[in-house]
């Protein structure tokens, strides 16, 4: 039965569907689990990755699902819609289907997005947990990192306030040289605050701490919220949470967590956050939820455990990647499915009318603001001037060799003219195109679009990574913004390319993922670009280097690591009901 989406906002979905949720007994039933295997936490429950792994090792995957979208407007396409909206129209199909989506953060959750639990009839439940906090995941990685910082300023406190002999007598410790003025970390926490973008810490007496310059950064942009997402095991976290370069000392050498001797200390932090969450669609579909990395600058995508998992569990498995195919596609193509050595069988385009418009050259869409008239009547030449921004994307998950179905996404304003447009277009560039009203009418509204994705997963693919690891840096990046983004070529900034050159001569970082920084609101560096920009180059002014995740981020603009708090905040329509205890207002 699917819910009114039109009169009940997604809280109230959600809380309507939780009274006939599967508890935890039924979910061991239902997946085939051993007693141990489910870890109960509430409602909620964790699946151990390591004993799930160690008895389904020999059993064959099921088909591996991704679903990306073409370059978004600000208010997003509905990726996490479309990708439960997939799993409730597999399961009217009568198939086993599960799937993986990312954590939100509490940042955009209390500010202008929302928690990214889907919408309407294709929604994850329980929402409340799902927003706020879920298991715990979030707060356990804010701990491992800012510990970091916590022996780092410490030990820089202790090395001002101590000679060597000091030192080594009360410490234990050797001298490090940190330098105040090149350390890379900063301190975390999961809200959008602009005002701790840039603070001074230290301020007091001998005893207060290292005075100097510092930052925050949201939680899910953290270092470790990357390696989470690429790990393949505890051991392969603990060596990662010891190789992240915190600083670098006077004579430039990268002092790194294990050098701070609190490494163990992070990895105890954060031995539980390796085993996925579990919930369900509206529809009692099982989904998993872990990770949450940045998408414009980690790799943007739902953890490589709770794909391996899945695709033991179920048959059919849909996992998400963040933004658009530039770059959320891109980073799954060549950096995810290289660390798992998964390969997908299909991709789907999630695609809206509203962004196509938008990319036809309809007026700017603004977050938080009312759309223009144009974006809810019929306007067929703004949609035929925005298809080749689907068609460029289509083109790009062709080039990796995967069958792509383009999901239409639909809204209540669509028209029957303005989606034949879409799906000539579609059809045209080799790609299967179906409809879907999943948000209206969940599992019902997706199965033209579930059986489109069937078909497509049983068609052979030739899957191929874009590049060789052999391929040096700048080469990496000239194929990426050529072939991906539609460039003429790239420039380096003096310093970007000294770095690169660098980066290139040391065989150290042979194995590092080249994962790039740039806006999801345009193929090119430029949101203010839409469509499938002409005549560009993509200019890269810095390398950024994360020594834990072994990534290597050449950046086309500036990527703040603290979003800000808007006006009209979404925290100031969330309240409880103190009668029952129930939270209200989250979308």
């Amino acid at each position: 039965m699917a819910y009114d989406a039109t009169k009940m906002k997604d809280w109230q979905i959600s809380d309507a569907a939780e009274q006939d949720m599967p508890g935890h007994d039924d979910w061991r039933d239902r997946l085939g689990l051993e007693k141990d295997e489910l870890i109960p936490y509430g409602r909620l429950a964790r699946l151990d990755f390591m004993k799930i792994m160690k008895r389904l090792e020999g059993r064959p995957d099921g088909k591996y699902i991704e679903v990306t979208a073409i370059t978004p407007t600000p208010l997003g396409e509905g990726k996490s819609t479309t990708s439960v909206g997939l799993m409730e129209g597999l399961g009217k199909l009568g198939l086993n289907v599960g799937g993986a989506l990312r954590q939100p953060s509490g940042g955009p959750t209390m500010n202008i997005k929302g928690t990214a639990a889907g919408g309407g009839n294709a929604l994850l439940i329980p929402m409340t947990e799902f927003s706020m906090g879920l298991t715990g995941d979030i707060n356990d990685i804010m701990n491992a990192h800012n510990l970091a910082m916590v022996a780092l300023t410490a030990r820089m406190q202790h090395e001002r306030n101590y000679n060597d002999e000091q030192l080594k007598r009360l410490t234990g410790m050797r001298r490090l040289e940190i330098d105040p003025t090149r350390v890379e970390m900063g301190w975390i926490i999961d809200f959008c605050a602009q005002a701790l973008r840039n603070i001074v810490i230290g301020l007091g007496g001998r005893y207060d701490g290292f005075t100097m310059q510092s930052k925050f950064g949201i939680a899910v942009s953290s270092e470790l919220m990357a390696i989470l997402s690429i790990v393949t095991d505890l051991a392969d976290l603990r060596k990662r949470l010891g190789d992240i370069t915190v600083a670098f000392d006077k004579g430039g050498k990268a002092v790194l967590t294990k050098d701070l001797e609190c490494d163990g200390a992070m990895t105890a932090w954060m031995r539980s956050t390796i085993n996925p969450t579990l919930m369900c669609t509206v529809e009692y579909q099982p989904c998993m939820v872990h990770a949450g990395p940045f998408a414009n600058i980690a790799v943007g995508q739902s953890s490589i455990i709770a794909d391996r998992i899945g695709l033991k569990l179920f048959d059919y498995h849909v996992t998400e990647s963040g933004f658009g195919a530039d770059i959320g596609f891109e980073k799954f193509w060549n950096v995810k499915c290289r660390y798992s050595g998964l390969k997908p069988h299909v991709s789907v385009l999630t695609t809206t009318i509203r962004a196509l418009k938008m990319h036809g050259g309809g007026p700017k869409v603004v977050a938080g603001l009312p759309l223009d008239e144009s974006y809810t009547k019929e306007n067929l030449e703004l949609v035929e001037k925005g298809v080749p921004n689907m068609v460029h994307h289509i083109n790009t998950i062709r080039k990796a060799g995967i069958n792509p179905v383009v999901c239409i996404n639909a809204f209540h304003t669509d028209t029957k003219d303005e989606i034949a447009i879409v799906r000539k277009a579609a059809e045209g560039a080799g790609a299967r195109c179906a409809v879907s009203t999943h948000w209206a009418d969940g599992g019902d509204g997706a199965v033209e679009f579930a059986e489109a994705v069937k078909e497509a997963c049983e068609e052979e693919n030739k899957f191929e990574f874009l590049y060789p690891l052999e391929m040096k840096l700048r080469d990496r990046v000239e194929t990426i913004a050529k072939v991906v983004y539609g460039a003429d070529g790239v420039t380096w900034t003096p310093e970007a390319e000294a770095k690169a050159k660098m980066l290139e001569g040391d065989p150290k970082f042979d194995d590092y993922a080249t994962m790039m920084v740039k806006t999801h609101l345009s193929l090119s560096h430029d949101p203010a670009l839409k469509g499938v920009p002409e005549g560009w180059t993509l200019p890269i002014r810095d390398v950024l280097i994360y020594s834990g995740a072994k990534f290597l981020c050449p950046c086309a603009g500036t990527i703040s690591l603290m979003p800000g708090t808007s006006s009209n905040p979404a925290f100031r329509r969330v309240d409880v009901d103190v009668d029952t205890g129930k939270v209200q207002g989250l979308f």
